[in-house]
């Protein structure tokens, strides 16, 4: 089993259910839910002028292989009705891979670390709940450390 961590987020349709719906979905189909985050509402990021997101951090154990779980991930944002239409719009669901373990990988369709991790506090902050000291494989410093240096100001606010 491979340890990875989730970012969900979702900003239309009772964006809290969105998340619920989610994790019941990650755990019939792509492992078994080990932790996660509190929820926390956030502004938006890229586009500013829509809805408020809701985010959680999972870390989950997986058998699918990091190309697997990508497309098994895709299949759950398709069957909650998720449209790819503007990169950072309003969705219905986002499911994104922060880690696959401790792995980075460098492909066209995946990229681990997750790119912009370090650059996103509501992305951070969820994250630091449940693994404030993993160790980002690129950087070398932990979640924590990368919190406290992101220059991103956006609001994260604990709702659940």
């Amino acid at each position: 089993m491979t340890e990875v961590y989730l970012l969900l987020g979702s900003n239309l349709q009772n964006p809290a259910l969105q998340l619920e719906i989610a994790r019941q979905k990650l755990a019939e189909k792509a492992g078994i839910i080990v932790s996660e985050s509190p929820v926390y509402r956030s502004a938006p990021w890229g586009i500013e002028d829509q809805p408020e997101f809701a985010n959680q951090v999972l870390c989950i154990e997986t058998s699918f292989y990091a190309l697997e779980l990508l497309k098994c991930l895709q299949s759950i944002e398709l069957s909650m009705g998720r449209k790819r239409i503007v990169k950072w719009g309003s969705r219905i669901i986002d499911i994104d891979i922060l880690y696959y373990n401790k792995q980075i990988i460098t492909q066209h369709a995946l990229k681990t670390p997750h790119p912009e991790l370090q650059n996103r506090r509501f992305t951070l902050v969820p994250l630091c709940d449940i693994a404030p000291d993993f160790i980002h494989p690129v950087f070398n410093i932990s979640n924590q450390t990368m919190l406290q240096r992101c220059k991103d100001e956006g609001e994260v606010i604990r709702i659940q």
